[in-house]
């Protein structure tokens, strides 16, 4: 440990945290508005499962034992009656809020802002809860598949901070995310020869052209192109030891003070942002985990069949328990 970077008292502070076992996070505070409240969120499971149940089994699966959702506070007791509790057998469960007006000291979201300030934002909110422990994020509508989170855990346990902070993310590849019916918005990673992250550019509208090619649309100055099959795509699958929460306020005052004046109402401070300000920095480098796991989702309403086909032939196949 080189007492230099951090010094000697926060260098233990520091092992004795790396050390501890990750938590999972999970961003949900924007689950009421997208699926119109709670009641409605689609069972994908052959016994009324939806999707974040698979996810919190998986994720148990890989070693962790402690979970916090970041919610909206409003949606507290239906949360806890509809997922909260589910999630009790195999975790330990707590709750973070994200709400505009929970802010580091002296910030003030815009008069009339009722929009959530980012997935950073919403990460930030959950810093109390987490203890200082390393984090993995994800979001929670998306199924991630086992193999993502035994390979988010493997490095989590593992990840030690040295002269840059060293955080992770899982990279699927980009045919395994795609959708029949629609286009779908995704972080399009490159990376050094190491496997570590050196950017990320969203691509909005990719799909499948009828040649078989990966194309994206033409968005504002950006023309249109082509992604090569088997390049890395982020799924908000991210790894980080407990350096990356004391960062995030930094990070917000910056977006304050320059960001947000040009959108005060829809403007956002995202994750991958985040991330990417530190790399560029030369603080923190992002290790790219690569899974061949299929990523599935109900991105359009006609996704549904394929979603509850897959997961009932995995739970055929064993993989899952029907009486999850």
């Amino acid at each position: 440990m080189d007492n230099n970077v951090f010094g000697g008292a926060a260098a233990a502070e520091k092992e004795k945290c790396t050390m501890a076992k990750p938590f999972l996070v999970i961003m949900a505070a924007g689950m009421g508005s997208r699926y119109g409240g709670l009641k409605q969120i689609d069972p994908v499971g052959p016994n009324g499962q939806i999707i974040l149940d698979y996810s919190i089994y998986d994720a148990h699966r890989a070693g962790f034992e402690r979970v916090v959702f970041i919610i909206r506070p409003e949606l507290h007791e239906a949360f806890e009656q509809a997922i909260g509790r589910k999630a009790r057998r195999f975790m330990q469960v707590d709750y973070a809020y994200q709400t505009t007006d929970n802010l580091p000291e002296g910030l003030h979201a815009p008069e009339g802002r009722e929009k959530p300030l980012g997935t950073a934002h919403a990460v930030w909110c959950a810093s109390e809860a987490t203890a200082g422990a390393p984090i993995a994020v994800i979001n929670a509508d998306d199924f991630y598949g086992a193999d993502a989170f035994r390979k988010m855990y493997d490095y989590l346990i593992n990840a030690q901070d040295d002269e840059k902070f060293r955080y992770c993310m899982v990279g699927y590849r980009v045919e395994n995310t795609l959708t029949e019916n629609g286009t779908v918005s995704r972080g399009v990673c490159t990376a050094d020869e190491n496997g570590l992250l050196t950017g990320i550019i969203e691509r909005t509208a990719i799909s499948r052209a009828a040649d078989g090619r990966i194309v994206y649309a033409a968005d504002g100055d950006e023309p249109a192109g082509e992604i090569p099959a088997g390049t890395p795509v982020s799924l908000n699958l991210w790894g980080f030891t407990p350096s990356f929460l004391p960062t995030l306020e930094d990070g917000l005052r910056r977006f304050f003070a320059e960001k947000l004046p040009q959108n005060p109402m829809k403007g956002e401070y995202y994750l991958p942002f985040a991330v990417d300000e530190l790399i560029q920095a030369g603080r923190a480098t992002a290790q790219v985990l690569t899974t061949t796991a299929r990523w599935f989702g109900v991105t359009y309403r006609e996704d549904k069949p394929t979603v509850c086909a897959a997961i009932a032939e995995m739970t055929r196949q064993g993989e899952y328990p029907e009486d999850l």
